[in-house]
C-alpha cells in the first residue's frame, strides 16, 4: 500500500471528521470547525490517501506566535500579519503510522511555511507526542501564562516551535 499526501477538498471533511473522532477521542471538535480550517487555508490542509481510503490529515494555517487557537472554536479569519505557521493537527489512523507519513507531512508543511515567508512553525503537543515533534526539529517553548492554559488539554501539553 502506497499512501500519498494530497490537498484536502471540502468533500474530504466527513472523512477528516471520522479520522478525528478515532484519533482524538479526548479532544473532540465539531465538523464545522474542521471545515472552517480547510476553507480558511486550503494550502495547509492535506489528506493522506491509499487505495481510495483516507488514512490521515493535516490542518494548518498562519497564526499568531504563542497564541494557539482554542480547540473546537471557529477562527473567523486568519491574522493579517501572522507570526507563525500553526499546525493545528496532524492525525494518522493506526494503520498509517510507522511508514514516515507524519514526517513527510511535516516536511511538506515546513516548505509551505517557508514559501509563505514565515520563520517558524508552532503547535501544541499533547498525549505524549513530544518525542515525535522533537524528532521533527521542534523544541518546547515555555511561557507561564500559556503553560497554565495548556493544562486544560492534559498534563503533558506543551507549546513547541521549529525555526525555519
Amino acid at each position: 500500500m502506497t499512501a500519498l499526501w494530497r490537498r484536502m477538498t471540502e468533500a474530504d471533511i466527513p472523512a477528516v471528521n471520522a479520522i478525528a473522532d478515532r484519533v482524538h477521542v479526548d479532544y473532540p471538535e465539531d465538523e464545522a470547525v474542521l471545515a472552517e480550517r480547510q476553507r480558511l487555508y486550503p494550502a495547509g490542509c492535506l489528506i493522506l490517501e491509499a487505495d481510495g481510503r483516507r488514512l490521515g490529515y493535516t490542518l494548518t494555517h498562519p497564526w499568531d506566535y504563542l497564541k494557539p487557537p482554542a480547540l473546537n472554536v471557529a477562527l473567523g479569519n486568519l491574522p493579517a500579519a501572522p507570526t507563525t505557521f500553526y499546525i493545528h493537527d496532524i492525525a494518522l489512523l493506526p494503520e498509517a503510522r510507522g511508514a514516515s507519513a507524519g514526517s513527510q507531512a511535516v516536511q511538506a508543511l515546513a516548505t509551505l511555511a517557508a514559501e509563505s515567508g514565515l520563520t517558524n512553525m508552532s503547535l501544541v503537543a499533547v498525549k505524549g507526542t513530544q518525542r515525535f515533534w522533537t524528532r521533527q526539529g521542534f523544541a518546547v517553548v515555555s511561557d507561564a501564562d500559556l503553560d497554565r492554559k495548556l493544562k486544560s488539554y492534559d498534563d503533558e501539553a506543551a507549546y513547541m516551535v521549529r525555526r525555519l
